[in-house]
């Protein structure tokens, strides 16, 4: 059954050929604007890791990678990347870069287990995955905080250039971000589920940061989960902005400070996981092999849907969608790529 919501009123605003160009102009000028805030460097990235080396992500803990084998590559098993969280750590260490410096990548991924597809959800994921090398005295709150300034900074400033080209197109964003723990959202609204309260919170403060997810809360549950081997949950979050189109809270980003040794420990042990300190990732991190870091993802399809205004994201990228939701797009005016 299609899960797909269509506001009243809504047609596609701009024609395809239009589209694609406004596409073009948001990743050239969020990927400037990114690198600059951030003091990134591109670098090419994988599209498949072997499964052996442990640098694959599995995000909440039960989505199955696509898996294939290569025959002439010997006996190995491959996945198609879910993240590329571990490997930026690794590739940061390999390639040298220093503290204050990072790179950035496109990543291309799909999600066979999406739960849902709709407005927001797609199987195919592609986004900027970028991450920075720091020292321990940055492992802290506040420079997550300023960092999140700095992105959410690097999206208003793409959504002004997009709008000057595009008048009849866009968003309004708040540049004021709102922090927020996921226990304070859990106390605040007790009776809502994670993403109720997400949005309840959003609608209030336009564009907000939900820190701490992947521990449990008072209550016993999560707010949502996270993979135990790359953020730190102490220290990671969403950022998310309220979408008055679809009346709901829009994620554009997941991003954290990774782990180190002390905090993987545990969270692996928590997680009952204990078995993955022995991939060659996790060894070489438990041994203070890798560099500390701050990371994250930034959906490239949702950060153009939102910047666009457009009402599904299938509008600004190819997908796999049932016939149903194919054909409700259709009645009501949405042009799906």
């Amino acid at each position: 059954m299609s899960e797909v919501y269509v506001p009243e009123g809504y047609v596609t605003k701009l024609p395809v050929y239009e589209t694609q160009r406004a596409i073009e102009l948001i990743k050239q000028s969020f990927q400037k604007n990114l690198c600059a805030a951030l003091n990134l460097k591109r670098v090419s990235a994988p599209l498949f890791v072997s499964k052996e080396s442990g640098l694959n992500d599995d995000l909440n803990g039960v989505e199955r990678p696509v898996s294939f084998d290569v025959p002439a590559a010997g006996d190995k098993t491959y996945q198609v990347v879910q993240s590329l969280a571990k490997w930026k750590r690794w590739a940061l260490g390999k390639y040298e870069f220093r503290p204050g410096k990072g790179l950035y990548t496109d990543m291309n991924a799909i999600r066979r287990d999406e739960e849902h597809l709709d407005n927001l959800h797609s199987a195919y994921v592609d986004q900027w995955d970028w991450e920075k090398v720091i020292t321990a005295e940055d492992r802290n709150i506040e420079y997550l905080k300023e960092t999140v300034r700095r992105i959410v900074s690097a999206i208003c400033n793409t959504s002004d250039e997009l709008k000057w080209e595009f008048p009849g197109i866009g968003t309004e964003l708040c540049r004021d971000v709102t922090f927020v723990t996921t226990q304070e959202l859990e106390d605040m609204y007790p009776d809502l589920t994670p993403s109720q309260r997400e949005t309840e919170f959003a609608r209030k403060h336009g564009t907000i940061f939900v820190m701490q997810i992947g521990k449990k809360l008072k209550s016993g549950k999560k707010h949502d989960g996270r993979a135990p081997d790359y953020d730190d949950w102490e220290m990671n979050g969403d950022i998310i902005v309220y979408y008055p189109l679809l009346e709901r809270a829009f994620e554009i980003s997941s991003m954290g400070i990774r782990v180190d040794p002390e905090s993987l420990s545990r969270q692996l042990a928590e997680a009952g996981c204990e078995e993955r300190r022995e991939l060659p990732f996790h060894k070489a991190l438990l041994s203070g092999k890798l560099p500390l870091t701050i990371g994250g993802g930034i959906g490239q399809s949702r950060l153009c849907m939102l910047l666009m205004g457009c009402a599904h994201i299938g509008e600004v990228q190819s997908g796999a969608w049932d016939d149903e939701t194919l054909r409700i797009c259709d009645e009501a005016g949405i042009a799906l790529l």
